[in-house]
């Protein structure tokens, strides 16, 4: 299983950028998906998560202004990231979980300029 994001780029305050995380393999809905991001110097935290009945759960820095979803169909995960802000700049990893199994995909940039 592998997993491969992308979306990342430059974008200015209060702009908006969609990225998304495409799974490989069948086994796509048996997976909690979620997104991390780390910023430089700090370490990794849970932006948002969603999990295979459709649940999700957002950290309270990003309640409001990004959405998480999935399609089962395509074995995507997408985090869609509007009313950006300069502390929103970092490199977003996505997350497959499923008991002990926990994978990441290769992280994408997201840069919000003020």
């Amino acid at each position: 299983v592998q997993l491969q994001a992308s979306g990342g780029g430059l974008v200015q305050a209060g702009g908006s950028l969609r990225l998304s995380c495409v799974v490989s393999g069948n086994t796509f809905t048996s997976y909690f998906m979620a997104w991390y991001r780390q910023a430089p110097g700090k370490q990794r935290e849970l932006v948002a998560r969603i999990t295979s009945g459709g649940g999700t759960d957002y950290a309270d820095s990003v309640k409001g202004r990004f959405t998480i979803s999935r399609d089962n169909a395509k074995k995507t995960v997408y985090l869609q990231m509007n009313s950006l802000e300069p502390e929103d700049t970092a490199v977003y990893y996505c997350n497959a979980a499923r008991g002990y199994v926990n994978l990441w995909g290769q992280g994408t940039l997201v840069t919000v300029s003020s």
